[in-house]
C-alpha cells in the first residue's frame, strides 16, 4: 500500500468519523435547544412572532429571488429554490442559545427568536415542496427488480470498459 493510499483511507476514516460525530450529536444539541422554550411566551406573543417571521421570510426572499433567478429561468424553480435556501436553522438556534446563556437576552426573547427560526425552516419548506417543486426533481418510481437490474447493468458496464482500458495500453 502506497503513502498516498494510505492517506486518503485515514482521511475518509476521519471524514466517516466526524460525519458519526455530528449525525449522534446534532439531535442532543437541537432537544437541549428545544427543552429551553417557553410555550407561555409563545402562546402570549403571536402577533410579534408572526411580524419577526414575516420580516425574515421578507429579507430571505428579497435577497435571494434576484440572483435565483439569474441561474433558473422557469418561475416555479426560481421560487422553490428561494424557499428553500437560507434556512438559517443551526446559526439561528446556536446564536439565541449563545445569547440566552451569555444574558444577552431573556428566555421570553429566546423562545420567540427559536419559534421564529423554526417555523422559518418549516414553513417555506413545505409551501415550496407542494406549490413549487419542479418536475425535474420528480422521479418515476423504480421498483426493486428495476432497481437490481439497473446496478447489474451498470456493474457490467463498468467492468467492461474497465478491461477495454486495459486491452488498450
Amino acid at each position: 500500500m502506497s503513502a498516498k493510499s494510505s492517506l486518503i483511507e485515514s482521511h475518509n476514516e476521519d471524514e466517516r468519523f466526524r460525519t458519526l460525530t455530528i449525525g449522534f450529536l446534532t439531535p442532543f444539541y437541537f432537544l437541549r435547544a428545544g427543552a429551553l422554550v417557553s410555550v407561555p411566551a409563545i402562546v402570549t406573543a403571536p402577533i410579534l412572532i408572526a411580524v419577526l417571521f414575516g420580516s425574515k421570510v421578507l429579507s430571505k426572499i428579497f435577497g435571494l429571488f434576484p440572483v435565483i433567478s439569474q441561474f433558473r429561468s422557469d418561475r416555479k424553480e426560481r421560487w422553490y429554490y428561494t424557499l428553500l435556501m437560507s434556512t438559517g436553522l443551526t446559526f439561528g438556534t446556536i446564536s439565541a442559545l449563545y445569547g440566552l446563556m451569555h444574558g444577552i437576552i431573556n428566555q421570553n426573547q429566546y423562545s420567540y427568536l427559536v419559534a421564529v427560526v423554526i417555523g422559518n425552516a418549516v414553513i417555506p419548506t413545505i409551501i415550496a415542496n407542494f406549490a413549487f417543486l419542479p418536475k425535474h426533481l420528480l422521479k418515476i418510481p423504480v421498483s426493486d427488480v428495476e432497481m437490481l437490474q439497473l446496478d447489474n447493468n451498470n456493474e457490467t458496464d463498468r467492468i467492461d470498459n474497465s478491461v477495454s482500458e486495459i486491452q488498450n495500453k
